[in-house]
């Protein structure tokens, strides 16, 4: 059988060489479910074949985050993630926003999955609809940006707040964080999916990743508009 050069067989994972040619994104692995030993296997073999981009993995166990650290990876302990190799030029803004502390993770997440899929960022953090005036405060940082992730639990309600303060295209991620009813989530997703305020994009639960890959395409396609 003829040897297909946009994949490597690890044995346990046949490993994805092409993504950065088909969509013009980073390489990524999925951590959850894998040991750290598979993880640190397929990060360096996807640096090895792209050593001059980064690679990100997400959703790292404790374990793996020291073993991907060993094995020279660049780790965010509150994202649970981590990259190896240089991230790229950074053309558009993103801002991350979210609504409390305990979102810390989610919005973490998003922040470093936007800058290595070639945005910068500006992290914009405790501004939930419980203090209003806290998001008043940063209204003019979320107007400069490019494409707006707006992290919150409980009701999630503030998305649908900076949608109606802002024009920017906004992508919406619902947290697990509540007490009993917020049922892991499914209330922030439902409250977000039936925002009142035009424009308001949402991804599945805790998925601070998907979001962060929708921002950068976003804030990279309006930065070559601005040429």
């Amino acid at each position: 059988m003829s040897h297909d050069p946009r994949t490597e067989d690890l044995g346990f994972a046949r490993v994805d060489l092409d993504r950065a040619a088909r969509t013009g994104d980073a390489e990524v692995v999925y951590g959850e479910g894998k040991t750290p030993e598979q993880i640190v296997s397929i990060l360096t073999t996807l640096h090895t074949h792209h050593p001059d981009r980064a690679v990100l993995a997400t959703r790292l166990s404790h374990e793996a985050l020291h073993a991907v650290e060993a094995a020279g990876a660049e780790v965010d302990r509150v994202a649970r993630a981590a990259t190896l190799g240089p991230l790229p030029t950074a053309r558009g803004t993103v801002a991350v926003v979210s609504a409390g502390t305990s979102d810390a993770p989610v919005a973490a997440e998003a922040a470093l999955t936007a800058r290595v899929h070639g945005a910068a960022v500006d992290t914009i953090t405790d501004v939930g609809v419980a203090g209003l005036h806290r998001l008043l405060g940063v209204r003019d940082r979320i107007e400069q940006a490019d494409c707006v992730v707006v992290v919150a639990g409980m009701e999630g309600a503030l998305p649908s707040v900076v949608g109606g303060l802002v024009g920017l295209p906004l992508v919406a991620v619902p947290t697990s964080v509540g007490y009993g009813a917020s049922l892991g989530g499914i209330a922030a997703l439902l409250g977000m999916l039936n925002s009142c305020a035009p424009g308001v994009t949402v991804v599945n639960i805790d998925n601070g990743y998907g979001a962060g890959v929708f921002a950068a395409r976003v804030a990279r396609q309006s930065a070559r508009d601005d040429r």
